[in-house]
């Protein structure tokens, strides 16, 4: 089902948000002080094209569940 859901999510919307935030990415990285929020815009647009079925965490817990 978190396949359908996420083509669904993907034809629907996805990839026009996901072109969007990645867009908006590109334009944080014309300064230096932006350079930290492109990077997290294209982490978003990565959450946007297929969001069904992935949950976002603090890196603590991240961390932890990965043994760091």
């Amino acid at each position: 089902m978190r396949t359908l859901g996420n083509i669904l999510w993907f034809l629907i919307g996805g990839l026009e948000m996901g072109l969007a935030w990645w867009l908006a990415g590109l334009v944080m990285y014309v300064s230096i002080v932006g350079i930290p929020f492109g990077i997290q815009h294209v982490k978003i647009a990565d959450l946007t094209l297929s969001p069904i079925g992935k949950t976002v965490v603090r890196e603590e817990v991240a961390q932890a569940a990965r043994g760091r």
